[in-house]
């Protein structure tokens, strides 16, 4: 069962505990954009270090993820990637992991966090959690669900990256480069935030439990492991998706823009002539212009026009430029 109770606004607690195993629970608190009184309440509550509830704080923001060995417990602070307005972006978690409790806190309404704090408020017995009544269980099973979230993003990209290369291909350079940028700055941004997963949940698997044996600990942290290693290969794999995309995609523009170069040059060829013909007959030398005098020198000069124009193009062509 689970006992659930709402310690204020922005603070939340559970306590799991196995109807089946007495003497053993798990105390899992979440905090949500913590301020001073959510610090004040675990300064009062627990014996954390001063310099790991500073960087709890809701307004800091850790540029990399690390983990700390503090006195009895474990300072964790790992980055998670979620959508915000097409973009993907890090949201934070901070934990504190000790025998018999997790607390957990974070600046974003992160949706598999929530999700999983809801499942452990419903009892759900399904949970290795129950099972075991290890805060290190806890954890796995918790960072194994943020973990799962990353696939979404990544099945999310590879749908955009099928919408790309269809818009590539039908000839839409200037909508392509626009969702392509978009499409590798997400992919940037993923691999900024994931990179440093795999090390830190390599030192995971070095964790103790007094209740799981270190063995079968081992083995769920190497999952998490091997799922930071899968992601990574799909990250690079997309990472030169979206390159060669771009690469086919600059070809085709450049493609597109030399064959206009090409039509604008021969246009401006042909027109030449043309405009010099104009120029000359359009001279004052009256006297000593040909076929000015006569009736029909209008008709002579356009003729004479259209002949220049149609050798330019007979040229043209006979040179394979057409």
């Amino acid at each position: 069962m689970s006992n659930y109770k709402k310690i204020s606004p922005n603070i939340e607690s559970i306590i799991v505990d196995n109807p089946k195993e007495p003497g053993e629970s798990i105390t899992w608190i979440n905090i949500n954009n913590a301020g001073k009184k959510e610090i004040e309440f675990l300064r009062k509550e627990y014996s954390f270090d001063l310099k790991h509830l500073q960087s709890s704080f809701g307004y800091n923001t850790a540029q990399r993820p690390f983990t700390e060995n503090g006195r009895d417990y474990l300072f964790l602070v790992l980055h998670f990637p979620f959508f915000s307005e097409n973009s993907v972006v890090a949201g934070e978690v901070n934990f504190f992991i000790g025998h018999g409790y997790m607390v957990t806190l974070h600046n974003n309404n992160i949706a598999p966090l929530r999700e999983f704090f809801g499942l452990c408020k419903k009892g759900e017995r399904i949970l290795l959690t129950y099972k075991s009544e290890s805060s290190a269980v806890l954890l796995y099973e918790l960072l194994e669900r943020l973990m799962f979230s990353s696939y979404k993003l990544l099945d999310q990209n590879g749908l955009e990256i099928d919408k790309v290369e269809k818009i590539i291909f039908n000839q839409n350079q200037k909508e392509a480069a626009s969702q392509l940028l978009l499409l590798k700055r997400n992919i940037i941004n993923l691999r900024k935030i994931l990179q440093n997963h795999k090390n830190i949940l390599k030192s995971l698997t070095e964790m103790k439990s007094s209740l799981v044996p270190e063995k079968e600990l081992k083995k769920y942290y190497n999952r998490l492991v091997e799922h930071s290693k899968r992601i990574w290969e799909f990250l690079d794999s997309q990472k030169e998706m979206v390159d060669a995309l771009q690469t086919s995609n600059e070809s085709l523009l450049n493609y597109r823009i030399s064959d206009i170069m090409k039509t604008l040059t021969i246009f401006s060829v042909i027109v030449f002539p043309l405009t010099l013909l104009a120029a000359i007959f359009g001279m004052n030398a009256m006297n000593g212009m040909p076929f000015i005098q006569s009736e029909h020198s209008f008709w002579i000069i356009i003729s004479i026009m259209l002949i220049s124009s149609l050798f330019m193009l007979l040229f043209f062509e006979k040179k394979k430029w057409l």
